[in-house]
C-alpha cells in the first residue's frame, strides 16, 4: 500500500534556485515527500555568495531536505553558464541511472535589478537585459540540458515560478517581461514533452513571506503577523511552504498531464487538493485581490 505522507519516495528532483524564498520552500516539501533533491544556486558556504546579498546557502536548505525526511543535496551551479548547468546534469544522471521526475526552475535574482520607480525609456538598458538573463535565460538552459532525463523516464513534471498566473502588467517592464516569459516557457515545454509524457506548468504564489520580505518588515516567521500594522494585506501572506506542497500536490497527481501547459497558483491547486500551508491556514491570495485590491489596481487579469 502507498505511503501516503511519502508520495514522492524514491523520486529525484532538480530545484533551480533553491537557496532561499520559494525555491527554498519547494525543496523542503519535496524532500518532505520523500525525494531526493538536488538544490541548486549561486550562495555557497563553501565558496561565496551572489549579488543578492543574502546570508542564505545552498547548503542550509539541503540541511533542511534532510531533516524533513528526503535527502538534500547541495551542489553550487550559476544556471547561467551552460557547462556547469550540463555538469550537474551528467552528475544527476550518473547518481541515480539517469532518473530525474521533478524539475523546478526557480532562479531568480532579479531583485536588486528591478526599477520599479522609471518607465523603460528611463531605464538603464544594461540592468534590465541582465535581469532577463538572470531571470528567463537561466530556466532555458537548465531544461535544455535537464529535459533530456525526464524525457528518457517518459514521465515526470516541469514547474516554471513565476509571479502572477494573468496577463496583468506587473508594474516594472523588464520584471514584468521575465515574469510573463517564464509562463510562456511552460507553455512551450508542455507542448513538446506531451507526447513524452511529461507535464509542464507555470505556478505563483501569493503574496510570499520570503527570508527577505520578513527582513523588509522588520519580523521573523515566528513574529509575522506583527508585519501587518506595516501593510495590511501582509495578513493574506502566505509561507515558502505552501508553495512547495502545491509542488508536492502535482508531482504526485497521476493526472497531472491534464494541467500541462497551465499557468496555475497556489491557492486554487490548494482548494482542490486540500493541502494547507504550514500553520494549517489556507491563504486565498486571488480571493484576496477580488475582495480588497481589485477596485484600486484593477483586476488580476485574464488567465493565460
Amino acid at each position: 500500500m502507498p505511503d501516503t505522507t511519502r508520495p514522492l519516495a524514491g523520486q529525484v528532483a532538480l530545484v533551480a534556485g533553491g537557496t532561499r524564498g520559494g525555491g527554498r520552500g519547494v525543496a523542503v516539501e519535496l524532500g518532505a515527500a520523500g525525494a531526493t533533491v538536488y538544490v541548486t544556486g549561486r550562495s555557497s558556504a563553501a565558496s561565496g555568495g551572489s549579488e543578492m546579498a543574502r546570508p542564505e546557502t545552498v547548503e542550509e536548505t539541503a540541511a533542511l531536505v534532510t531533516a524533513a525526511g528526503g535527502v538534500g543535496i547541495a551542489v553550487r551551479v550559476d544556471h547561467s553558464r551552460p557547462e556547469e548547468v550540463r555538469a550537474l546534469v551528467e552528475r544527476i544522471r550518473a547518481d541515480h541511472g539517469g532518473r530525474l521526475d521533478v524539475l523546478v526552475n526557480g532562479v531568480w535574482g532579479g531583485d536588486p535589478l528591478t526599477d520599479w520607480e522609471h518607465p523603460l525609456w528611463e531605464q538603464d538598458l544594461d540592468t534590465g537585459l541582465r535581469l532577463l538573463h538572470q531571470a528567463v535565460e537561466t530556466h532555458i538552459v537548465t531544461s535544455r540540458y535537464a529535459l533530456p532525463l525526464l524525457v528518457d523516464g517518459g514521465r515526470g513534471l516541469v514547474v516554471e515560478v513565476t509571479d502572477g498566473n494573468t496577463a496583468r502588467y506587473r508594474g516594472s517592464f523588464f520584471y514584468d517581461l521575465a515574469k510573463s516569459s517564464v509562463i510562456r516557457l511552460a507553455v512551450g515545454q508542455a507542448a513538446e514533452l506531451r507526447p513524452h509524457g511529461v507535464a509542464a506548468v507555470a505556478l505563483t504564489p501569493g503574496f510570499l513571506r520570503s527570508e527577505a520580505v520578513l527582513d523588509h518588515f522588520g519580523v521573523t516567521e515566528a513574529t509575522w503577523r506583527d508585519g501587518v500594522a506595516q501593510d495590511e494585506h501582509f495578513a493574506f501572506s502566505e509561507t515558502p511552504a505552501f508553495l512547495g506542497r502545491a509542488v508536492v500536490a502535482l508531482a504526485a497527481d497521476p493526472q497531472v498531464l491534464r494541467r500541462s501547459g497551465r499557468a496555475l497558483s497556489t491557492w486554487e491547486l490548494a482548494r482542490e487538493f486540500g493541502f494547507t500551508d504550514a500553520d494549517g491556514s489556507r491563504p486565498d491570495w486571488g480571493a484576496h485581490w477580488a475582495e480588497a485590491l481589485e477596485t484600486e489596481h484593477g483586476p488580476l487579469g485574464d488567465p493565460l
